[in-house]
């Protein structure tokens, strides 16, 4: 089959991660594999399979280019945005939909008709949301409602979700979808769950890699952008009271760091800190980490403990909103605990002392393979 995986951009991410690895599995699997992204990124992640080809469209200077797209930017920057916050994609993906078709035709016309399509997150499909396939499945990453309702929030999830297949990637964000249909007032053509794909041999041959900036000392690693729904913040919080001998690696970027810094010098703690940045490889991190923690607010997957799980290090994660439980299953259950700073420093401090490399159950690993995947994106069932 053909495939088409959509994306914002390829810039170095969790969902980005996800979207190059579906690329790769369905071109693992046998079916001619297309990834396109509609923004240039400065240091993009790229597929590993050689069969996956990749394709660049600007969406927005192609907007930008039509006389009526100029003038729709225009008019929602300075009057309609500011009347409307956040209602920019409601103008601009009305157009963005057609001119997607536009490039889609002119695909189909060079590589043949596309059998599915896949939009990987909100920020994916909200740029084209006009554009309806029955051929497209749209993937949500995260939870999408939080218990707000308003005139507002129901046009844009009309436009957003009203009539498409959508795929959730846990049972947690499928269960989300239902109380936001309810509350926002949208049908969707269908409703299905779909897990992220983990490519468990990529994943331990990238972590055999040479990382020299790594602690030469023991650490606890969390993995994340560095933004307010990871909230490394009430990490730092619990590693002050836990006080443990390891040091605490943030690998990520994001518009949080400075606050973080801030905290972490406040918490009395900003010398046993390390501030890694974003790292094109992560797995060499998480691989010689004591432990891995999540402390996030809420989680549409948390695939980043599978990944932590694969290179070996056992996890920590509080206990949130989304997939979390759908991977720390079973003999797992134990590694979550209360969302907050004194249960996080309290599992720190037992999990640190156990120090055992956790076991995982191929039973319930199957499911995040990435030819399960695969077959659930192109079985005829979800059409």
């Amino acid at each position: 089959m053909r495939t088409l995986v959509v994306v914002r951009s390829l810039k170095m991410g969790g969902m980005e991660r996800v979207a190059v690895n579906l690329a790769d599995a369905f071109a693992e699997a046998g079916h001619e594999s297309h990834l396109l992204t509609f923004r240039k990124a400065r240091e993009p992640l790229t597929p590993e399979h050689p069969n996956v080809r990749l394709h660049a469209f600007s969406l927005h200077w192609a907007l930008r280019l039509t006389v009526v797209g100029a003038l729709i930017e225009a008019l929602s920057r300075w009057f309609l945005n500011p009347l409307f916050r956040r209602s920019l994609f409601v103008w601009m993906g009305f157009l963005g939909g057609y001119l997607f078709r536009a490039w889609l035709w002119w695909f189909e016309r060079r590589h043949g008709r596309v059998d599915r399509i896949v939009f990987r997150g909100v920020g994916t499909f909200e740029l084209v949301w006009s554009f309806r396939d029955e051929r497209a499945r749209h993937v949500l990453e995260n939870i999408m409602y939080r218990g707000r309702r308003s005139r507002k929030r129901k046009l844009f999830a009309r436009c957003l979700y009203q009539g498409k297949h959508l795929v959730a990637v846990s049972q947690g964000v499928a269960e989300n979808v239902e109380k936001a249909q309810r509350a926002l007032g949208f049908t969707p053509a269908s409703l299905s769950v779909i897990v992220n794909p983990c490519p468990m041999e990529s994943i331990r041959r990238l972590m055999q890699e040479p990382a020299p900036e790594i602690p030469d000392q023991p650490y606890i690693v969390n993995v994340a952008r560095l933004v307010p729904a990871k909230d490394q913040a009430l990490l730092l919080r619990a590693y002050a009271i836990a006080a443990p001998r390891e040091l605490l690696v943030l690998v990520g970027a994001g518009q949080e760091r400075a606050r973080l810094e801030a905290l972490a010098e406040e918490l009395g703690i900003r010398e046993k800190v390390i501030f890694a940045g974003q790292q094109a490889n992560p797995y060499p991190w998480m691989r010689h980490a004591r432990l891995f923690v999540l402390s996030s607010s809420f989680e549409g997957m948390g695939i980043v403990l599978f990944e932590a799980l694969a290179c070996g290090t056992p996890v920590l994660s509080v206990d949130c909103p989304g997939g979390i439980r759908e991977i720390l299953k079973g003999p797992l259950g134990g590694a979550i605990v209360p969302h907050d700073a004194e249960s996080l420093a309290e599992g720190m401090r037992a999990a640190l002392q156990r120090g055992e490399k956790p076991t995982i159950d191929d039973a319930w690993l199957a499911d995040f393979r990435p030819q399960a995947v695969v077959a659930r994106f192109l079985e005829e069932g979800q059409s």
